[in-house]
């Protein structure tokens, strides 16, 4: 089966059409979502509800840090950040509310992992920033393959049975092969707000039965996703950076 895996969705509606759309051209029959559904992007009413329904036909989805801070005021975040999540609460019904604050923070599937940060505490949202941070992940769980988001910028770490790290930036479009002797994190790059100075929507796909990973990349209507955010009055920069990938 072809598993469709995105992170980091960030409210950007003609980013994540754009992937959902070629994804299922490529025969992708799950889906799995890894967080951060709101925040940054001008669409949350119509990103809820989209995972909403894929939810209820069978996907599986995990809660960001951005979905947490919907209902927990708490959640620390810069000006621009907390600018758009203040806007996020007023413009969700009750019950796209009630689905972000309800959705677990890590889920496990056959041999897989899914969290939106990392796995060995997965509500303190660290970044995997390094190898050290990849292994801090990877011994914390006994999954095969970990999938996780949150940093926006695509990786493949993996350790060995000897607990030697490897760790590489894939290429998009070549599948990769998850060996069967070693144990691996794919940290996803982000659908709605990518920061690897890339502005193309990123995600991954797994063919479970051949065991292997292939990032995609996705172009879509930059511009239109940018100018939603202006006409919303939202900070301009998160406009802006779309362009530019960073």
């Amino acid at each position: 089966m072809l598993l469709a895996v995105f992170a980091d969705i960030h409210a950007n509606r003609q980013a994540f059409s754009a992937c959902l759309d070629y994804a299922r051209a490529r025969g992708a029959r799950r889906f799995v979502c890894l967080g951060d559904y709101v925040g940054y992007g001008a669409d949350p009413e119509w990103t809820v509800e989209t995972v909403m329904d894929l939810v209820n036909s069978g996907a599986m989805a995990v809660r960001g840090n951005h979905d947490n801070a919907i209902s927990t005021p708490s959640e620390t975040m810069n000006a621009e950040a907390q600018a758009a999540i203040e806007w996020t609460r007023g413009r969700l019904n009750a019950a796209q509310r009630r689905f972000l604050a309800e959705l677990p923070l890590t889920l496990e599937e056959d041999d897989r992992l899914y969290v939106h940060s990392e796995a060995s505490t997965p509500a303190r949202w660290r970044y995997i920033q390094s190898t050290a941070d990849a292994a801090r992940s990877l011994v914390a769980t006994d999954a095969h393959v970990t999938f996780c988001g949150h940093i926006h910028q695509p990786s493949l770490y993996s350790m060995s049975a000897t607990a030697k790290m490897t760790s590489f930036i894939p290429t998009s479009g070549v599948p990769v092969q998850l060996l069967g002797g070693r144990r691996w994190l794919a940290v996803l790059g982000s659908v709605g707000q990518p920061r690897d100075r890339n502005p193309a929507a990123s995600f991954a796909m797994l063919d479970t039965a051949t065991g292997e990973v292939t990032y995609c990349r996705v172009p879509y209507d930059v511009e239109a996703a940018a100018a939603r955010i202006r006409e919303n009055g939202l900070p301009l920069w998160l406009a802006d950076r779309l362009k530019v990938g960073r």
